[in-house]
């Protein structure tokens, strides 16, 4: 990890096109700018970790469904194998 000290006003580059800059700094908070591409994407932590618990939660979902398909699936294949008749009609 990079520990920096900066002052306000000052900035900090990222691989040439990420540009923080700390607008002001007191006490025990900070004001930053961050100027990035469009499809760099910037989260707060606590957001960040929403999102990744979000996509968990949803893709054990994901897995739930397709577990219950094809089980769902299964069973009406049983259903239709006991079901299903032969008629053999003489002429």
């Amino acid at each position: 990890m990079l520990v920096l000290s900066r002052k306000n006003g000052q900035k900090i580059v990222i691989n040439d096109n990420i540009e923080i800059t700390i607008l002001e700094s007191r006490f025990d908070n900070c004001k930053i700018a961050i100027e990035a591409p469009r499809d760099v994407k910037i989260y707060r932590e606590e957001v960040y970790k929403q999102i990744q618990l979000s996509n968990k939660m949803g893709n054990k979902a994901s897995v739930d469904v397709v577990d219950s398909l094809a089980i769902f699936v299964n069973e009406t294949s049983e259903v239709k194998k006991k079901t299903n008749k032969v008629i053999i009609k003489k002429k």
